[in-house]
């Protein structure tokens, strides 16, 4: 069903027409100010404190964060956490032209899948468009170089970000993408959908007992590659 036809629907369950011009303008205005909300105090701080709490927002909701100097650090980062949890070594990755440059021949036990995850990978491994300091989560974007099941189908997500793409508040990481995403393909457009994820997956629904896994990763662990030099 197209755009025009669910709001057809919607309309004619209202009883009503469409908007009047006045409220339509009124709407049209608000859509384009991009309003701020509540911003909380937390974020406000120093680019240092910044990143140090959302390290500790990561961990708080079960995640795991590993640092590293630089891009080429990457593939050792995944090849020490993948070994520490004693996971296999093959896993699938977005075909994400940052991710596909890394020095994966020095770690050549460590076999990679370009792609889509399958419901039988037990390791991901997603590039990060960005992230949010105020709660650790990072943030997403449907893209064909960042392919949605490598978020949801693995045993194990790991995602690799710079420190750089981590902001403050929510608000600031929507700024980013529709900033970044003004370009003649996407006309500014959303991408089809964006995944917030505050670590793992996890459930208390049965008997308040917190189940980790329950609709996606069990576990959730960020290589954060230190490339702000305002953070140190």
């Amino acid at each position: 069903m197209s755009k025009d036809a669910i709001l057809g629907e919607i309309r004619r369950g209202l009883k009503r027409g469409p908007l009047p011009e006045d409220q339509a303008m009124a709407l049209r205005a608000r859509l384009a100010a991009h309003p701020r909300h509540l911003i909380p105090a937390r974020s406000r701080v120093p680019r240092p404190e910044q990143l140090a709490l959302f390290v500790r927002n990561v961990e708080k909701e079960y995640g795991t964060v590993a640092h590293v100097a630089g891009l080429a650090d990457v593939p050792a980062a995944i090849a020490d956490y993948l070994a520490a949890q004693n996971l296999p070594t093959d896993f699938a990755m977005a075909p994400h032209p940052e991710l596909q440059a890394l020095p994966w021949h020095l770690r050549p036990m460590l076999q990679m899948r370009v792609g889509r995850a399958q419901p039988t990978d037990l390791v991901s491994v997603q590039h990060g468009y960005a992230a949010v300091a105020e709660t650790g989560t990072l943030v997403l974007p449907a893209a064909p170089e960042r392919p949605t099941t490598l978020n949801l189908l693995s045993d194990t997500a790991i995602v690799v970000l710079r420190a750089s793409r981590v902001v403050g508040a929510y608000e600031e990481a929507w700024d980013l993408l529709r900033a970044e995403r003004n370009d003649p393909v996407s006309n500014g457009f959303m991408p089809r959908n964006v995944m917030l994820v505050t670590g793992p997956s996890r459930s208390a629904d049965i008997e308040s007992t917190l189940e980790l896994g329950a609709h996606g990763p069990r576990r959730l662990h960020v290589v954060l590659v230190d490339d702000d030099p305002a953070a140190s």
